[in-house]
C-alpha cells in the first residue's frame, strides 16, 4: 500500500518534466500571478463567458491566491468567498457597463430646452 507522500512526490516529479523545468526559476508568487493573468477574463471574452462559473471561479480562485502569497489574507479570502459563490451560485454576473444604459441626458427632462 503506497504511502500518504507518494502521491504529492509523484506530482512534484511530474514538474520537473523538461517541458515545464523553466518554471522551477520562477518564484511561487509569479507563478500564481501568470496563473491569474492566463484567468482573467478580457473584454473580448466577457460577454461570453461571464456567466460561466468554473470560468468565474477560477479567475476569483487565481486572484486569492496572488493575494494569499502577497500576505494579504482579507483579499485573499474576499476573492475566494467570491469564487465559492460562483460554485455555490449565490453569485451571479452583473450586467454588461455598455449595455442597457441611457446617458444621463436622455430621455430629455421636460424642462429642458429643445
Amino acid at each position: 500500500m503506497p504511502d500518504a507522500t507518494s502521491k504529492p512526490a509523484a506530482i512534484a516529479q511530474g514538474l520537473t518534466a523538461p517541458q515545464t523545468a523553466h518554471l522551477q526559476e520562477l518564484s511561487t508568487l509569479e507563478l500564481a500571478q501568470a496563473l491569474a493573468a492566463r484567468l482573467t477574463l478580457t473584454d473580448m471574452d466577457w460577454h461570453r463567458l461571464k456567466s460561466n462559473r468554473k470560468v468565474r471561479a477560477s479567475e476569483q480562485a487565481a486572484a486569492a491566491l496572488v493575494f494569499l502569497l502577497k500576505d494579504q489574507p482579507e483579499e485573499a479570502l474576499a476573492r475566494f468567498r467570491q469564487a465559492a459563490g460562483w460554485l455555490d451560485r449565490s453569485v451571479s454576473a452583473p450586467p454588461c457597463p455598455t449595455h442597457g444604459h441611457r446617458p444621463a441626458s436622455y430621455p430629455p427632462s421636460s424642462d429642458s430646452e429643445v
